[in-house]
């Protein structure tokens, strides 16, 4: 009988220890994993050793392209704007993005006498009722020539594309709200 409960226990405590072993590994080894935040000469040598990548040489030729340069000096327009968050008059040119684009749903708009992609994210299926969830459902309703008021928090570019992409926080058509951003979840 001792013989028996002995066989029984010493294969459960090996097992436990493994156990409890292999949990301290784990507690250690993401403490190790949660990287510091870079100093500002890190960054800079970091930057270097990217600008000397083949993607890095191709964005700084790009950068110096007159096609860089219309993007930049577009984005100059309105960066007081972007940076308070103010009001900008637009005008809906195209329904649908660029060829190619992987920006989700978004239109082209005339800001200023400028171009630019108005993005505002990936189009979010619902599983449960098998159809886009309606976020965006009032966007839907643009038709070019339409004139918006648009705010956004930020403005960007890629090579790939030839206009600025403004992130759509804020939409209003007509004096009514047909979109707005909701907040990030768990963000500060």
């Amino acid at each position: 009988m001792k013989k028996v409960i002995y066989t029984l226990i010493l294969p459960l405590v090996v097992v436990s220890g493994l156990v409890f072993a292999n949990r301290e590994i784990k507690n250690e080894s993401s403490e190790k994993s949660t990287p510091r935040p870079l100093s500002a000469a890190e960054r800079k040598a970091a930057l270097k050793a990217w600008e000397a990548t083949p993607a890095g040489v191709k964005y700084k030729k790009w950068e110096a392209s007159p096609a860089g340069k219309k993007v930049f000096a577009s984005e100059a327009k309105i960066r007081k704007h972007i940076s308070a968050f103010t009001d900008m008059e637009a005008v809906v040119t195209s329904l649908s993005l660029p060829p190619g684009s992987r920006l989700g749903f978004g239109v082209m708009a005339r800001i200023d006498g400028d171009d630019y992609i108005l993005s505002f994210g990936p189009e979010k299926f619902e599983k449960n009722s098998f159809s886009f969830n309606n976020e965006f459902e009032q966007l839907y309703s643009l038709k070019v020539n339409d004139k918006i008021i648009i705010r956004s928090h930020s403005v960007s570019h890629a090579p790939k594309y030839s206009y600025p992409i403004v992130s759509g926080d804020y939409v209003e058509r007509g004096s009514k709200v047909i979109y707005k951003r909701a907040p990030r979840k768990g963000g500060c």
